[in-house]
């Protein structure tokens, strides 16, 4: 059999372009050959030193290629709506073309098998039509999977309208042995109607995908994985050392500084690349900080446009504190100096904090998070929950308390190191997402 050449398709945003970028690097590795197609803009927001910097001369078998998005430059591409129906709109039309050419100068290896992220159903749809295969890569848990999955039996079961919204607030348990989740925080919530029914659609698309593979581990969430047999476990992917696949220019000075601080003092705060909180709560944030008297490394990112926290960071910085815009997190969580993790509880982010073996302050924002809390919490217990008062503010004083609290909890700690051990031993040779990372390649050839 040949060389298997995979041309994966992330919808354009850091959430899923990084661990597509991952699975990529870990394709790579096997011997594989990688075409990965990212949007004309985001190219050039990754590739600010010029047009060859993400082409790696240690990987030539990773090789980029764009298309236009369909969008114009005044075109807000933090709207979820605007993006999906642009690129489902422009791109089914133009992606045979960039395959023919692509196959014409890989004539002995042409593409067997493309990979997409959820809303890029359609370029399933178009390799079905030229007798590729397929399959999804799924970015979030294995339990929002399957909530998304099962659209049309909570309709049918009367927990969602024919909208997709909850008919009431109500705690859930979608199959045995899986957290309770609250029908408010369903992934879709939230979200233009118009975007829920193409999610319920986009679910029913990717069924063209034989197998959706997922950025998790059999042990962290066994019980998603007797639903389907679908679902493939193949994580946790762990990036390499390069940090091409983030879409924000990451400060490893910061690395330095972490250098100089004592095991396990700096406490780590970082809300993803789309967390935003408001003006009064980062101020409580930052008072909270300053009243802990310990080292912290604080992450304010600014590509999510959130100019008036960034204006506000600097009256944080004290004599303790390093606040940053963006930050090579992986290697941060892995660092002696990280005693803990203030976090959104992002899937990406929660993977990340399970594989440095830190322990969490679980602060989620949206949808899917509160139900990464309850794993983080209530089922791997490796962390805290932080908790509002009366007026919906996460205070000084609960972030003093918890943060106090979770670094003398030596149970969590253990825990963690634990769930560390346990989660990595899945991608060693002969582990168990390593053997279905196999399985899936012999069947791409």
């Amino acid at each position: 059999m040949g060389i298997p050449h995979f041309l994966l398709i992330p919808y354009p945003s850091v959430g899923h372009v990084n661990p597509l970028m991952q699975l990529s690097h870990v394709l790579a590795r096997h011997g594989c050959k990688i075409t990965f197609l990212n949007t004309e803009f985001n190219h050039k927001r990754a590739n600010t030193g010029g047009d060859d910097e993400l082409d790696n001369p240690k990987e030539p078998q990773i090789k980029f290629v764009t298309l236009p998005d369909g969008l114009g430059p005044e075109d807000d591409r933090n709207d979820p709506k605007k993006v999906i129906f642009s690129l489902k709109t422009h791109m089914p039309d133009m992606l045979p073309k960039l395959i023919q050419v692509i196959n014409a100068l890989h004539v002995n290896n042409k593409i067997t098998c493309i990979v997409v992220t959820i809303n890029m159903g359609w370029a399933l749809e178009v390799g079905h039509k030229l007798g590729i295969k397929g399959a999804l890569l799924w970015p979030a848990s294995a339990t929002s999977l399957a909530t998304c999955d099962c659209i049309p039996k909570l309709i049918h079961d009367g927990i969602l309208d024919s909208d997709g919204n909850p008919v009431e607030k109500k705690e859930i348990q979608l199959y045995p042995n899986m957290p309770m989740m609250d029908t408010a925080n369903f992934p879709w919530c939230g979200l233009d109607k118009t975007v829920i029914h193409h999610i319920a659609q986009e679910m029913q698309t990717v069924k063209l995908g034989e197998w959706w593979l997922c950025n998790t581990a059999y042990n962290l969430e066994p019980a998603a994985f007797s639903i389907s047999p679908r679902f493939l476990p193949i994580g946790p992917l762990m990036a390499t050392d390069s940090n091409k696949s983030s879409l924000c220019q990451g400060d490893t000075t910061c690395l330095d500084w972490l250098d100089h601080q004592p095991p396990q003092s700096v406490i780590y705060v970082a809300f993803g690349s789309a967390g935003v909180i408001d003006e009064k709560q980062f101020k409580e944030l930052g008072l909270g900080l300053d009243l802990l008297n310990k080292p912290f490394l604080w992450v304010v990112n600014p590509c999510n446009n959130n100019r008036e926290n960034t204006s506000h960071s600097d009256e944080f910085h004290g004599s303790k504190g390093r606040i940053v815009n963006w930050a090579p997190q992986k290697k941060i969580l892995n660092h002696p100096a990280i005693a803990c993790f203030v976090s959104h509880c992002g899937w990406n982010s929660s993977i990340e904090g399970v594989c440095g073996g830190v322990p969490f302050l679980c602060w989620p924002l949206v949808k899917d998070q509160f139900v990464n809390k309850s794993y983080i919490c209530d089922v791997w217990k490796v962390g805290l929950r932080l908790d509002k008062d009366e007026n919906g503010l996460v205070s000084k004083g609960e972030i003093k308390k918890k943060v106090e609290q979770l670094l003398a909890d030596e149970g969590i700690k253990a825990r963690s190191l634990k769930l560390k051990e346990l989660t990595l031993n899945n991608v060693v040779e002969g582990g168990h997402s390593s053997k279905n990372l196999k399985s899936f390649i012999s069947w791409a050839e």
